[in-house]
């Protein structure tokens, strides 16, 4: 068993932190919001996340988790600090390491014998160096310590089974007792450990988020070709998806990605590629994709109702993906402010996130059910592929809505099932 100390509650650290007390490890959650540790004292999830309340009750409970304002004795006690705070992108897409910066300086002042710090937030490379050289310059005296990365590839909506059942460990490590430790950490986890220099693993992260969001525009991209030639996405992806060296994940055309991770990731990547002197054009041109595949829906509506001055739309799905609340960089955000600039009013229903969504949501209707949502209806818009959506009465809906017009962002149903009901049904790829 070790001692730890993770710095931040967000998805990350509250999640890393509940995990690594279910492994046997006796962790104290650190953050500077008062009322978020207070609630969480309390078992109130400051996130939506499937399983997370239960695990963070049960450790409670066992006396392996515990929570609290007071990084100095939450340092002084722990053994193993992990940062898992926020890395916000700032204007010119590089990220804002200023959080980062601070924890360290706080955890130097604080040390008093051996610690190893480990970066888990996503931080760009060359990151580890700046926080092994922000400690030294703020140790009060003489300690030794150890600076390690140890990137996290957790999907919100999953990320409790991501962390138990990952396909990786990577630790980025200067030293063996850094690695050993880690090691032991994370024994119980069986799942292949990579061990590396730590500039190798924050690079690892970076290109990993990358290389999916690529992936998804390419889809996206061929997306386009199908629908202007009369060829059904669906199934050009499943015959990609066959070939081994290819895969069928991420493969799933639509409005694109959204969330944190990926349009940070790929901004933070790019910029330093070309603070590196390489322009990483590639990049650039995954993110114009992703935004036009938003432009695109907003066009669908358009040709299906002509005019979208005076127009009620319902929307389905406001979170950025399904089984989160997370509204950060949600699709849902630029189509909705889209159809709200041409005239439409807007009603929507997401389960999770519309708390979430008031704060970055304006003018917006919200609804108890996808069904209050259609009544009266010029058509229905789905955002966001929540698995209770694929329940809807259809037959229900048709007869709610003013005109039976539905433009499904995120392909969930059959399309010739869609025109059965006498459904105008338009999805992204499939010709219809």
């Amino acid at each position: 068993m070790r001692t730890i100390c993770v710095v931040g509650t967000g998805y990350v650290g509250l999640v890393t932190g509940a995990c690594l007390a279910e492994l046997g490890h006796r962790v104290v959650c650190v953050d500077n919001d008062v009322r978020k540790i207070q609630q969480l004292k309390k078992n109130i999830m400051p996130l939506y996340e499937p399983g997370l309340d239960v695990l963070v009750k049960n450790n409670v409970k066992r006396r392996r988790l515990s929570f609290s304002v007071n990084l100095k004795t939450a340092v002084k006690e722990s053994e193993v600090i992990f940062i898992a705070v926020v890395t916000p992108p700032r204007d010119d897409g590089s990220a804002d390491l200023s959080f980062i910066e601070t924890v360290a300086c706080e955890i130097a002042r604080s040390m008093d014998t051996y610690k190893l710090i480990v970066d888990k937030s996503t931080v760009p490379v060359e990151t580890g160096e700046n926080v092994e050289v922000t400690i030294r310059r703020n140790l009060v005296k003489k300690i030794p310590f150890d600076v390690a990365s140890n990137p996290e590839f957790l999907r919100e909506g999953s990320a409790i089974k991501d962390t138990f059942h990952p396909d990786r460990i990577v630790i980025g490590v200067k030293s063996k007792k850094a690695e050993q430790i880690l090691k032991e950490i994370y024994a119980p986890i069986k799942a292949p450990v990579i061990v590396t220099d730590i500039k190798s693993a924050e690079i690892i992260k970076h290109a990993s988020n990358s290389f999916l969001a690529m992936k998804i525009s390419y889809i996206n991209a061929v997306s386009n070709i199908c629908e202007r030639t009369g060829a059904d996405i669906e199934k050009v992806a499943e015959g990609m998806g066959m070939d081994k060296r290819i895969g069928r994940s991420f493969l799933n055309a639509g409005i694109g990605f959204g969330g944190f991770c990926f349009p940070k990731d790929l901004e933070a990547f790019y910029w330093i590629s070309r603070k590196m002197g390489y322009e990483f054009n590639l990049l650039k041109e995954v993110m114009e994709i992703n935004k036009s595949q938003r432009i695109l829906l907003v066009k669908k509506v358009e040709d299906a109702l002509w005019n979208l001055k005076g127009k009620n739309i319902a929307v389905l799905g406001l979170a950025f993906k399904p089984d989160t609340d997370d509204m950060r960089f949600a699709p849902s955000i630029d189509i909705i402010a889209d159809l709200q600039k041409a005239g439409a009013s807007i009603r929507a229903y997401d389960p999770q996130s519309v708390k979430r969504a008031k704060l970055v949501l304006k003018d917006v209707t919200y609804t108890k059910s996808p069904y209050e949502a259609a009544k009266g209806a010029d058509c229905i818009v789905i955002i966001t592929e929540w698995d209770e959506f694929k329940e809807i009465d259809m037959r229900r809906m048709a007869k709610l809505l003013k005109h039976p017009i539905i433009i499904d962002g995120r392909n969930m149903f059959d399309p010739a099932a869609m025109r059965a009901l006498g459904i105008v049904y338009k999805s992204m790829g499939r010709g219809e």
